[in-house]
């Protein structure tokens, strides 16, 4: 178990450094990947790679200990493993985007990695330029994992049916996968049928402020202007129902 990077302790919330540089930890169990990601990521003016890591709870201490803005993280880590170190990271880090390198296109893994809130899942044979956009969107704030998941009917049913359950019975849990949280969820799902922000209140039962309070939150996230906007992204995604008849 090894890490390597400069001391750096967290340093507020911007992890992009005061120039605009893109903050990035390697995790790898094999050091000659680490040093191939690293030499093409090094080409770019505005990456910094801050440190590297060769296990799970090596990663967990070097995202703590450099406070990352990515995180390239390999999926067969040895034990804990890729998904596990993820759960830690994002625990403690949730802001750091998590890029999972996963070796196959595993519908089990892609669904253990939503849940653990994995940022984007990409194959290990990717290509330098587009591992180089992926950054870059993750490091803005995009999730493109969501993308991958609702290609693929099997592993959406599985993660809509959590996101309802959690819901449902107001369960205290994470999001299970960015950017939106089960309750969110639920009151874009109730918008989408026509009621108005005093309506879904009542069919909560919480209060219209705090309705609103949930919009506001939706509409930071998403990056729109208004709930009608909102309500088509979520469709789009297939997050929500298309209302009913």
């Amino acid at each position: 178990m090894s890490y390597s990077g400069p001391d750096r302790r967290r340093g507020g919330p911007d992890r992009r450094g005061g120039d605009e540089r893109i903050r990035i930890l390697l995790v790898d169990d094999h050091a000659l990947v680490r040093v191939g990601m690293r030499a093409i990521l090094e080409r770019e003016p505005d990456f910094d790679i801050v440190g590297e890591a060769d296990d799970g709870r090596s990663a967990h201490d070097a995202a703590l200990e450099s406070d990352p803005a990515i995180i390239l993280l390999d999926l067969s880590l040895p034990a804990p493993g890729g998904i596990e170190a993820t759960q830690r990271i994002k625990r403690d880090l949730p802001a750091t985007g998590i890029i999972i390198l996963a070796p196959d296109e595993d519908e089990e893994a892609l669904f253990q990695a939503i849940r653990a809130g994995a940022a984007a899942f990409i194959l290990k044979d990717v290509g330098p330029d587009d591992l180089v956009t992926i950054i870059r969107r993750v490091a803005t704030g995009e999730f493109l994992i969501n993308d991958k998941v609702f290609a693929k009917p099997a592993v959406a049913s599985r993660v809509l049916k959590e996101f309802r359950e959690l819901a449902i019975y107001g369960q205290e849990a994470a999001p299970i996968f960015a950017p939106l949280s089960p309750r969110e969820v639920e009151i874009l799902d109730n918008i989408a049928q026509g009621m108005t922000n005093k309506q879904v209140a009542y069919q909560l039962s919480i209060s219209e402020q705090t309705v609103k309070n949930h919009m506001s939150s939706i509409l930071r996230k998403l990056a729109v202007n208004d709930r009608t906007q909102a309500v088509v992204y979520a469709m789009r995604q297939g997050w929500i129902r298309m209302p009913e008849d």
